[in-house]
């Protein structure tokens, strides 16, 4: 060959690479010029570092060496690249600082594209989450209940040591005669700031006393002993936040049993993210990242951190039994959604079982006791009326603060069916929300309903199928950055590389 080849006859129509730049190349990048000021030397377009790392995640490349590596040896990267050759700090300066703020800019003008071109029509959202392991050594991690252990333990050290130099300093002032230091106990919680503020009011009493040596030391040591250990839990209970756990390799991931690790006898759990997405036509309309392994308190937070295109959000929206709380039913209502969340007891309500023992279990649960609207009652499977007695305020796990209506038989003594029903010494007792009661009934209504039995089986397996082709076809399975902004990042750059693949796909069968 006496000429170089032409890199554009090499690639051909409808690859890939071609559809990844023909959507970078819509996408106004006015906001990421901003963090270029200019001076030192010259700058890679950012438009083409994200053409690169974009089509790297497409093309299952997910560490900065390696695409520095493609660059230099593959066709699609040099076409795609200018033939541009940035190192590999280069690339992780970009993908970690400047798509900070700027990934979910990125995805939704992808998503915009996919509306214009009828692929998603922004319906029916279908939400589900999974757990992807962190960046993080799973042998090095904080957990909230030992640290809460061990600051107790530290706490009753401290008090104790502060009484030692109460009856120490007694004692050296019934010998030299000298007078009392002020009372040291306190009803206060001791914290680092309080124990600062006694040991200097101890040293600016001791001033002048030489004598009392005992006293100064114990001082001493509570300053270079227990002052550190406690500022270390303090530190620790502030990086937890609320949290059962976290890693000390990545302080922002959670300790979280992983779904291929339940079917192990010792199941361990891992550093990990909770990450939700929502789909419709198998594309991926929305993602979010999380800290905490329940979906239920995560589904609020995922739908308040969406950016629906030109404010398009969804119709309807369908989750499984773990999204079915007050709180997420409630969130629907004020924002005028179809409810299409399951509840726990989804299964048993509308699959009644045909076992004796579980029919004879079924009738005691709360839910199955009839309400009648106009005396404000219950009965109970033995035919005895529960009364309202009061209502008392209720706060879930998730924060979320509502009213629970205490109901009261009259009398349970002589019942033949009480040791069935109410395990208490008393008479049976029920709280119940009549707000989640008609959620619920209303969920059962849609999820029964033709639309509802569509997106359920749509929910199943469009969902399961993202999961599945992120896990096992682009093989990401653990987070390679670590902090909560750049696994975010991370996660929106898979969401885009499945929706891009999705379309290219799309695309050569529209072409066909």
């Amino acid at each position: 060959m006496i000429l170089p080849p032409n890199l554009e006859e090499l690639i051909p129509e409808g690859h890939l690479v071609r559809v990844v730049n023909k959507i970078i190349d819509g996408i106004e990048m006015d906001s990421f010029l901003e963090n270029y000021k200019g001076g030192g030397t010259s700058s890679y377009h950012p438009k083409m570092m994200l053409k690169l790392i974009v089509y790297a995640y497409v093309d299952k490349i997910y560490t900065s060496r390696r695409i520095a590596k493609a660059l230099r040896e593959n066709v699609n990267y040099m076409w795609l690249g200018g033939n541009n050759r940035p190192g590999f700090r280069t690339i992780a300066r970009f993908r970690g600082e400047a798509l900070k703020g700027k990934i979910r800019t990125v995805f939704t003008y992808v998503l915009t594209v996919l509306i214009e071109m009828g692929y998603v029509k922004m319906e029916d959202y279908l939400v589900d989450g999974t757990k992807i392991e962190a960046d993080a050594n799973a042998h090095k991690v904080v957990w909230a209940k030992r640290v809460k252990k061990s600051k107790a333990g530290l706490l009753e050290q401290i008090q104790g040591l502060l009484n030692e130099i109460e009856e120490a300093n007694r004692a050296e002032d019934e010998e030299y005669g000298d007078n009392d230091l002020e009372e040291l106990g306190s009803s206060e919680e001791i914290n680092t700031e309080r124990l600062q503020e006694i040991i200097a009011k101890i040293n600016e009493q001791l001033k002048g006393q030489s004598e009392k040596k005992e006293v100064k030391k114990m001082v001493k040591e509570l300053e270079k002993k227990y002052i550190p250990r406690l500022e270390k839990y303090e530190e620790q209970e502030q990086i937890l936040a609320g949290r059962s756990s976290y890693s000390k390799t990545d302080p922002d991931a959670s300790s979280m049993l992983m779904k291929e690790d339940r079917a192990s006898a010792k199941p361990w759990p891992r550093p990990a993210y909770n990450v939700q997405i929502g789909a419709e036509g198998q594309f991926i309309v929305g993602f979010s990242i999380h800290q905490t392994a329940g979906d239920s308190g995560c589904f609020i937070p995922h739908m308040e951190q969406q950016s629906w295109p030109r404010g398009k959000k969804p119709r309807n929206v369908c989750g499984d039994g773990a999204y079915g709380s007050e709180e997420n039913f409630a969130y629907l209502g004020r924002n005028g959604q179809g409810n299409y969340l399951k509840y726990n007891a989804f299964y048993q309500d509308t699959h009644p079982t045909h076992k004796p023992e579980k029919q004879q279990a079924a009738q005691f649960r709360t839910e199955n006791f009839p309400y009648n609207a106009e005396t404000d009652t219950l009965t109970c499977p033995a035919g005895k009326v529960l009364t309202y007695q009061e209502t008392v305020p209720y706060r879930s796990l998730n924060g979320y603060l509502t009213k629970r209506r205490v109901y009261e038989c009259k009398d349970c003594a002589d019942c033949a069916l009480k040791e069935k029903c109410n395990k208490s010494q008393g008479n049976r007792r029920i709280q119940m929300s009549l707000e989640l009661r008609e959620h619920r009934q209303r969920a059962r209504e849609n999820l029964l309903s033709e639309h509802g039995r569509l997106l359920r089986k749509q929910r199943a397996t469009e969902l399961e199928g993202i999961f599945g082709n992120i896990k096992h076809n682009l093989g990401f399975r653990r987070f390679h950055l670590r902090g909560n902004e750049k696994v975010e990042i991370e996660w929106g750059l898979i969401c885009l590389a499945h929706n891009l693949r999705k379309l290219g796909k799309m695309m050569r069968k529209g072409n066909g």
